[in-house]
């Protein structure tokens, strides 16, 4: 039989909201698609989020907050600025929590850039080197060797980029697609301006700029 917008109880339309936080009729329509299987539910609510960012991405963002976090010990601190597109949206809990938790994210996984398009050319290349004599070392045919290096630079990106991380309390999305969900349930681009990391015993920290439009190196993938 097929579900419908009736057949969907109000227990997991509650149980869907709690998870994602998405808003209410998105959740019902979300479970509907779905049939009333929750985690398709929240795939769904995944995918739309992403579509909703995508198209929201070029819009600025100019209000926003700046949070600091110190991991438990005092030994790791964290700055960092999360811009939005409005003061209002700046202060909703939501916001307040996405920031908080982008903050102990990269407290906890260190990354060095907030995106792929930051990375350094220089950075870049030497990487690329490397596993391009890696993979040339094994004897492979060279569109092979050109495949294992873009795998490498794949998890290289997901190492040391904020957004292509695997968000720390979820795993199974990206810092990137945490945000996105943020914007489709707030309705506002939000991005990643800087952060500042810091570890009791290192010998610098690590500092992160988004680079503006137009400025970011050109690279190869």
């Amino acid at each position: 039989m097929t579900t419908t917008m009736a057949n969907i109880s109000a227990a997991q339309v509650k149980e869907l909201r709690e998870k994602t936080g998405a808003p209410m009729m998105d959740c019902k329509n979300a479970l509907t698609e779905s049939k009333g299987d929750i985690e398709a539910a929240i795939v769904h609510l995944r995918k739309r989020g992403i579509a909703t960012a995508a198209k929201k991405a070029s819009r600025v963002t100019s209000e926003g907050s700046v949070v600091s976090y110190i991991h438990a010990g005092g030994k790791i601190g964290v700055l960092l600025e999360v811009n939005c597109e409005s003061d209002f949206v700046a202060r909703t809990d939501d916001f307040k929590e996405l920031i908080h938790d982008i903050a102990m994210h990269i407290a906890a996984s260190d990354p060095k850039f907030v995106r792929r398009e930051d990375v350094t050319a220089s950075d870049f290349d030497r990487e690329k080197d490397i596993y391009r004599s890696q993979a040339a070392a094994t004897g492979k045919p060279a569109n092979v060797v050109d495949k294992i290096v873009e795998g490498k630079m794949a998890k290289f990106y997901e190492e040391v980029c904020l957004l292509d991380q695997p968000f720390i309390k979820d795993q199974t999305i990206s810092v990137s697609q945490l945000i996105a969900t943020k914007i489709g349930k707030l309705g506002e681009n939000i991005s990643v301006r800087r952060f500042a990391r810091f570890k009791v015993g290192d010998v610098g920290e690590t500092i992160a700029i988004t680079k503006p439009a137009g400025e970011a190196e050109g690279k190869e993938g």
